[in-house]
C-alpha cells in the first residue's frame, strides 16, 4: 500500500506539470492582447506598456513560461491587479469556503442517493423504484442556474427561512448545498442502483442468505461493500466536477468561495488572479483522483495496487 501511494505521488509531478503548462497556454495563447482586454483598447499607450512590463508580457513566451513555472513552484502566482494583494493569499482565503460548500453538497447527495439506490435495487420495478428513477431523471434535468434562483425565491424571499446570500452561518449553506448536490444525488442514485443489481444475485450473496444472515446484513455488509467500487469512481470524479460547478452556485448565492472569486477576476480582467483560480481548481481535481485511487483498496481488497 505504501509503495502504491509513493508511486502515485511521484506520478503527480508530470500531471501537475502538464496542468501548469495547460493553464499557462490557456491564458497566453487565446486570441487578442491580454493588456487590451484588461485595460481596454482606448487606454493610453504608456499605461499599456507599464502593465505589460509589470506582468512580464514583454518577455519572449518561453521566458514567460519559465518565470510562471518557477513562481508556481515557490507558491508565487503574482499579484492581483484589482486587489493589489498576492494571488495565493486571495485563493487560500476563499478556498476553504468552496471546500466547505462542496463537502456539504457531497454529503447531502450521498445521504439521498444511497438509501434511494439501495431500496430501488432491492425492490426492483416496484412503485418506489419507478418514483426514484423519476426523481433521478428530474434531478439531472434541473440546471444549477435555474434551481438556485427558484430555491432562493421560495425559501429566502417568500418564506424567509434562510439568508438570501453570503456566508452567515450554518443556515446559509443549506440552499447552495441543495442546488449543487441535487444533480449529484440523481447521478449517484442511479449508479448505486445499477451496481447493487449487478451483485445482489451473485453466488456469495445467495450463500450469505443460505447461512441465515439477516437481510440487512446481507445487503449492507456483503452486497453494498462490493457495489461501492464503481460508485467511488463516480464520487471521486464528480467531487472534482462539483468544484467547477460551484462557480455558478457561488455566483447565484454570493458565496465567498473560489468560484465567485474567479468570476470576479474575469469581470475585472484580473489576469493573474484568473490564472491562479483555474490552476487551483485543476490541481484539486488531480489530488481528488489520487485519493479516489487509494480509496479503492479499502473498499475492495481484491484490487491489486501496484
Amino acid at each position: 500500500m505504501k509503495d502504491f501511494i509513493i508511486k502515485r505521488m511521484l506520478l503527480l509531478f508530470p500531471v501537475v506539470f502538464g496542468v501548469l503548462t495547460f493553464v499557462f497556454l490557456l491564458i497566453h495563447l487565446i486570441p487578442g492582447d491580454p493588456v487590451d482586454l484588461m485595460l481596454g483598447e482606448n487606454a493610453r499607450a504608456i499605461d499599456k506598456e507599464k502593465l505589460r512590463e509589470s506582468l512580464r508580457l514583454d518577455e519572449p513566451l518561453a521566458v514567460q513560461y519559465m518565470l510562471f513555472i518557477k513562481g508556481a513552484i515557490k507558491g508565487d502566482l503574482g499579484e492581483s491587479l484589482y486587489n493589489k494583494k498576492p494571488v495565493i493569499h486571495l485563493i487560500l482565503k476563499r478556498y476553504p469556503e468552496t471546500i466547505k460548500l462542496t463537502i456539504a453538497a457531497m454529503v447531502l447527495a450521498l445521504l439521498i442517493s444511497l438509501p434511494i439506490g439501495i431500496y430501488s435495487a432491492v425492490k426492483q420495478y416496484s412503485f418506489m423504484d419507478n418514483c426514484s428513477m423519476f426523481f433521478a431523471l428530474l434531478g439531472v434535468s434541473m440546471p444549477n442556474f435555474w434551481l438556485g434562483p427558484l430555491l432562493m425565491i421560495l425559501f429566502c424571499v417568500n418564506l424567509g427561512w434562510f439568508p438570501i446570500s453570503g456566508d452567515e452561518g450554518l443556515r446559509s449553506i443549506v440552499l447552495p448545498a441543495i442546488t449543487l448536490g441535487t444533480a449529484m444525488s440523481a447521478i449517484l442514485s442511479r449508479m448505486v442502483r445499477s451496481s447493487m443489481l449487478e451483485v445482489i444475485n451473485e453466488e456469495y450473496i445467495v450463500t450469505a442468505r443460505a447461512k441465515g444472515l439477516s437481510e440487512l446484513r446481507v445487503i449492507f455488509r456483503h452486497a453494498l461493500k462490493n457495489a461501492l467500487v464503481p460508485v467511488i469512481t463516480v464520487v471521486g470524479l464528480q467531487f472534482g466536477a462539483l468544484l467547477a460547478g460551484a462557480i455558478i452556485t457561488e455566483t447565484i448565492f454570493s458565496w465567498p468561495g473560489i468560484g465567485r472569486l474567479l468570476i470576479q477576476a474575469i469581470n475585472t480582467r484580473d489576469y493573474p488572479l484568473v490564472q491562479g483560480c483555474v490552476l487551483a481548481i485543476s490541481i484539486s481535481y488531480v489530488l481528488i483522483n489520487l485519493i479516489t485511487d487509494i480509496a479503492y483498496s479499502y473498499i475492495d481488497p481484491r484490487i491489486k495496487l501496484r
